[in-house]
């Protein structure tokens, strides 16, 4: 297969999987400031499945989609009024939140280990993101950002990393050995 054809398969992909984070932006669990929502675990599965270039691709795809109006973050809501809303700033992270899961990946091995690592890490990085962009655009004081929009997802964040680790890694493998996602290169040794 061509790398035009390849990169154009990935691409569409990616587009897939904008959609998959949408839906799962639908599955929540209202809180007082920031909901619970399936969208860390969409992220998640994209990167760990799609890697940096093409999961961070589906994350802005994602918010772009939300940006113009389209009704695909939590509660059916879109905009560019969420984008610059309270909670904005996790959205906005899980574009370098999907990066970096995809990037540790591909740097340190396709396995479940490196890839709840990766996305446990890219938890922290959209749960810090996002709570100092709810502390400004609420005006509210750290602590208070900390107790709204950190502390209630860390159990549900490491459930969800287990789970697109898990999930992710096995639906590459899968992939790969299908041929419907590129394979990857051998490392090579000294």
């Amino acid at each position: 297969m061509s790398t035009q054809h390849e990169r154009l398969r990935m691409m569409l992909t990616a587009a897939i999987f904008a959609a998959i984070i949408g839906i799962l932006a639908q599955l929540t669990i209202p809180l007082p400031l920031v909901p619970i929502t399936g969208q860390t675990l969409a992220i998640g599965l994209a990167a760990t499945i799609l890697g940096s270039r093409y999961g961070a691709l589906s994350a802005l795809l994602y918010m772009l989609i939300g940006a113009v109006g389209l009704p695909v973050f939590s509660g059916m809501s879109g905009g560019m009024g969420v984008i610059f809303g309270p909670t904005g700033g996790y959205i906005i992270s899980f574009i370098f939140s999907a990066f970096f899961i995809g990037w540790y990946i591909e740097k340190t091995g396709v396995t479940v280990l490196h890839a709840f690592i990766a996305n446990m890490i890219g938890m922290i990085i959209n749960l810090a993101f996002g709570t100092a962009w709810l502390k400004v655009m609420a005006g509210l004081s750290w602590p208070e950002a900390f107790a709204g929009g950190f502390a209630p997802f860390i159990i549900g964040g490491v459930l969800k990393a287990f789970l697109a680790s898990w999930i992710g890694i096995l639906a590459r493998k899968r992939l790969a050995s299908a041929r419907l996602l590129p394979q990857p290169a051998p490392k090579r040794t000294a």
